[in-house]
């Protein structure tokens, strides 16, 4: 059995925030595994969702709620050597004038590669899409426009913690 990143992600397809008072409590155990301060299901989740699928199968993770800290965890790769199961994706968050990559404290966005959209005239990307946690308030698969990719980066086992009871 193979198991990846990917396929444990497809299962949570379908969580979605609870709007109001009352909170989703998957998504405030994914919040809280590296961070106390959400009080709610309302706040960028998206890191938290790669995390904590990343911490259920002992890869290498960011242990931060900021998107772009995604961007300093396994190894830089070109979007045409992704593959679904192994390889996240960071996106400026929005449109305008949002900073490069080389900003780690600015808004973004992180999802696990689904697929990818070439140009017929040169082979350029033009889309991306991602499984991914707070699109659309859910777990989903959606697609962003190549121009807000950041980096891509394949992700690895954390030695360090594959020792029982870690």
């Amino acid at each position: 059995m193979n198991v990846t990143a990917y396929g444990v992600a497809e299962r949570f397809i379908g969580i979605k925030e609870v709007p109001g008072t009352e909170h989703n409590p998957q998504i405030l155990a994914m919040l809280r595994l590296d961070d106390v301060w959400p009080e709610g299901d309302e706040v960028p989740w998206c890191s938290a969702f790669v995390n904590w699928v990343a911490w259920l199968l002992r890869l290498r993770r960011s242990e931060s709620l900021r998107a772009r800290s995604w961007l300093e965890v396994g190894d830089g790769i070109p979007l045409h050597a992704a593959r679904p199961g192994f390889d996240v994706v960071v996106l400026k968050r929005g449109g305008g004038d949002q900073p490069g990559a080389e900003v780690l404290d600015a808004p973004g966005h992180v999802g696990f590669f689904s697929s990818a959209e070439f140009s017929i005239h040169g082979g350029l990307p033009t889309a991306v899409d991602l499984l991914g946690g707070n699109q659309g308030d859910r777990v989903s698969i959606a697609r962003y426009p190549a121009d807000r990719i950041l980096g891509v980066r394949r992700l690895h086992l954390d030695y360090g913690r594959l020792h029982y009871g870690s």
